[in-house]
């Protein structure tokens, strides 16, 4: 299997065989970040690539991945991509810099036909009105990071001078779900284990968002988390019992309802639970290509695939190993996880957390207690909801 061919060097006119066609493209359109919180997947772990990243995505390179993008939905028939953009924080860009991004994205893929549904996922720190009218204008979703109430969120999610961001993401928080509710992507929130699960979840539901992703901390068997096992497990548990014991629904814990939805027999739509393919690719300021953020904890150019939007077409992604891996299934998870009664609700977890050194990824993921606390928790709920329902 090919890991660095050329563009030109095959038939690119036609589909790779057997594999799903990407989907979702995530941009960095800046490599740094105006905050220093101390889990960072970029900065924090082993994988440092980041120094070697310009600041920005000059326009050559985000005019060459957008034809890169238009190339790959042309070929594989797609009306509609999900572009993400992402950092760093992307908002550094600042108005004119975003508009910028969305219009050369958008009016490529529009000479194919193929729509663009544009997600920014930020810190929220420069949520102000003049970027969230520009952000509306441009039909831009936006996905905040906050981690709780002002204890839980200011404990990890600092300025590089070592001061709380939280009265200023809140700052920017609230006026995204008042006035510019209809941007309103979510939240994603890192679980603390030492936090009180019922008392961060609850601080999230003021802003009514339509939605929440409780995040496992970044680690493997190398790097373990840090509480022991079954810590995060139990923490999530007191949130299902919170969430499912609502009068009516407050809002999706994605983890969650994906988790009931494979349960109860059917597809997740996410690669980090259940057997899904993934359909995501990540490219660096510089166009590099990259694979998920979550490898970058395993060792320096972990997620690195040596593949550039200047030289490779997303096909050639498609043919890449570590890609091709991850569109696997089952073929791709450890023994242990075949074995398992489970694998097909847990799928081995997020790829990132399989990794052991001197082993690879061929491991179960390191919060397989959690994960296997979790589902069966689930699994007596749903047993005893049905119990009472007959």
């Amino acid at each position: 299997m090919r890991t660095n061919t050329p563009a030109g060097r095959r038939a690119c006119d036609e589909p790779v065989a057997g594999a799903a066609p990407l989907r979702q493209f995530v941009l960095k359109i800046r490599s740094r970040c105006n905050l220093a919180c101390d889990y960072c997947i970029i900065y924090e772990h082993a994988d440092q690539t980041w120094r070697r990243q310009p600041h920005a995505m000059e326009p050559g390179t985000l005019q060459q991945t957008a034809r890169r993008i238009t190339e790959h939905a042309t070929r594989h028939g797609l009306s509609r991509v999900r572009i993400v953009l992402h950092g760093g924080e992307p908002l550094l860009a600042g108005p004119e810099g975003i508009a910028r991004v969305v219009r050369v994205v958008r009016d490529t893929l529009a000479e194919v036909g193929t729509e663009a549904d544009f997600t920014v996922q930020t810190n929220g720190t420069l949520l102000e009105r003049r970027m969230l009218d520009v952000l509306a204008e441009h039909r831009v979703r936006v996905g905040v990071s906050i981690d709780g109430d002002r204890q839980a969120h200011d404990a990890h999610r600092r300025t590089p001078a070592g001061g709380g961001s939280y009265d200023s993401v809140m700052a920017g928080l609230n006026l995204l779900s008042g006035s510019y509710r209809e941007l309103y992507a979510g939240l994603l929130c890192t679980i603390d284990a030492s936090s009180d699960p019922v008392a961060v979840y609850e601080s999230l539901l003021p802003t009514r968002p339509p939605l929440v992703d409780f995040l496992l901390p970044h680690a493997h068997w190398g790097q373990p988390p840090p509480a022991p096992p079954g810590a995060y497990g139990r923490w999530l548990v007191a949130v299902f019992d919170r969430w499912a014991g609502a009068p009516g629904k407050e809002t999706s814990v994605r983890l969650l309802d994906e988790i009931l939805h494979t349960v109860l027999g059917g597809r997740s739509r996410l690669d980090w639970v259940g057997l899904a393919r993934t359909v995501s690719v990540f490219v660096e300021a510089d166009g590099s290509i990259h694979q998920n953020d979550a490898l970058r904890m395993g060792y320096d150019g972990a997620s690195a695939s040596g593949l550039d939007v200047f030289r490779h077409s997303f096909d050639d992604v498609l043919l890449h190993p570590g890609f091709a891996a991850r569109q696997a299934g089952a073929r791709a998870l450890a023994e242990k996880c075949l074995a398992c009664p489970e694998m097909a609700v847990c799928g081995g977890g997020e790829y990132g957390h399989r990794y052991q050194p001197g082993v690879g990824y061929r491991r179960p993921t390191v919060y397989c207690a959690d994960l296997l606390l979790l589902i069966g928790h689930v699994r007596r709920w749903l047993a005893r909801t049905a119990g009472q329902s007959r």
